[in-house]
């Protein structure tokens, strides 16, 4: 990842910090778990992607750091979802290859029900994530780092 693709801030927070050297520093606190997700949301005259990084103290809540990205508007559906898979799928190489962690899952804000479009691109984006060895996870599942993703698109 680019330079300032790696400049992430705490959920609720204003301070900016390198993603591997904060995610560092949280595993010297305790045992936790690294999750990873992104979503998108248009508005009139751009998309803004918000990717995420959680991380779950099982049994003891969870702490998310995040970065927003503000694009030209992205009017093709598949187009702006796949955008999704792509970031959390770089961010997750960049927490395996440079901070030498394995992510947990990589959240997809994908719906499973085919009454959803993006239910068209869970076979294509799971398969494509674990390829490269790592766990994909869609809804109706608990998804933290999605969840936390569509809150700070909005």
């Amino acid at each position: 990842m680019k330079s300032p693709d790696r400049i992430f801030k705490v959920m609720g927070g204003k301070v900016e910090h390198d993603v591997c050297a904060y995610i560092a520093s949280m595993l010297h606190e305790q045992s936790i778990e690294v999750h990873v997700g992104c979503d998108s949301q248009n508005f009139k005259r751009h998309t803004i992607y918000a990717t995420t990084v959680v991380f779950r103290f099982p049994g003891n809540g969870a702490h998310v750091i995040y970065r927003k990205e503000k694009l030209p508007k992205i009017d093709d559906l598949w187009t702006k979802l796949w955008g999704e898979t792509e970031r959390s799928v770089a961010l997750a190489r960049l927490i395996l290859e440079e901070c030498n962690i394995r992510v947990k899952q990589i959240d997809l804000d994908y719906n499973s029900d085919p009454a959803y479009p993006s239910q068209k691109l869970i076979a294509a984006s799971a398969g494509y994530i674990s390829s490269l060895g790592f766990e994909a996870k869609a809804k109706p599942n608990l998804l933290m780092a999605a969840w936390a993703a569509n809150v700070l698109c909005q």
